[in-house]
């Protein structure tokens, strides 16, 4: 399965677009649409791209978010759950609980619960737009 044009305007919207390297909440140096990797190496503090590398960078990070979900889901996904999955996995690196819970066929309460209360801070610090973006992608796995 390949993530949606859709599923792609999501990510973006909550990772936003920025062409010089910066920190993230988390510490990690990031550029782009939330990319971490340039070339198969960190970003560094003097990095600057262009837009058009930026579109290569997220379409890199996503062919390998969307073999992650494909590779750990075993039950049948609509195209919904599928962007949300593969959003929360670009975001957070992938959630062995979440992929078992899905894979266990865990109730819709307890699926949405997880969505919606983990990965929701960074260095211990509860951040809203963490808060947003979980709860965005909890509806948008539910919506199908």
């Amino acid at each position: 399965m390949k993530i949606s044009t859709a599923g792609i305007e999501f990510i973006k919207k909550f990772e936003g677009l920025r062409l010089q390297a910066y920190l993230c909440p988390a510490g990690v140096w990031t550029i782009g649409y939330g990319s971490t990797q340039i070339s198969s190496r960190s970003v560094t503090p003097k990095d600057v791209i262009s837009n058009e590398m930026a579109e290569i960078l997220l379409k890199n990070d996503l062919m390998r978010f969307e073999k992650l979900v494909s590779e750990r889901i075993s039950v049948t996904l609509n195209q919904n759950q599928f962007d949300a999955l593969v959003s929360h996995s670009f975001n957070t690196g992938g959630s062995d609980t979440l992929f078992e819970l899905i894979n266990e066929s865990a109730s819709n309460v307890l699926i949405r619960n997880w969505i919606e209360t983990r990965y929701t801070t960074a260095k211990g610090i509860l951040l809203q737009g963490l808060v947003k973006r979980r709860k965005e992608e909890s509806a948008l796995y539910f919506n199908d």
